[in-house]
């Protein structure tokens, strides 16, 4: 299981043609109780509207292109959300 990335990170999904920006973790679907890894927006157009921003999980990230910005407070709240979404899903 790959850890989860720092908001900021860039990535490519399975079967995607635009890279996706991550912007949030942990959303919840609406309309059902999922909670995904991620929230993310399209590179480079970025948020236009809630119901065009992308859910996804970690195992349909293809490739990473660039690494968003961590510190150790960041590194921490990762590692915390990790531990809570394991007891969630």
């Amino acid at each position: 299981m790959r850890h989860l990335l720092p908001i900021g990170s860039v990535v490519l999904l399975e079967e995607a043609e635009r890279y996706v920006v991550i912007i949030g973790y942990a959303p919840v679907e609406e309309g059902s109780d999922k909670v995904w890894d991620y929230l993310g927006c399209a590179y480079p157009i970025g948020v236009i509207g809630a119901d065009k921003n992308l859910l996804f999980n970690r195992d349909k990230i293809e490739k990473i292109i660039y690494t968003g910005f961590s510190d150790e407070e960041g590194t921490k709240f990762l590692s915390t959300l990790e531990k809570e979404m394991e007891k969630i899903k």
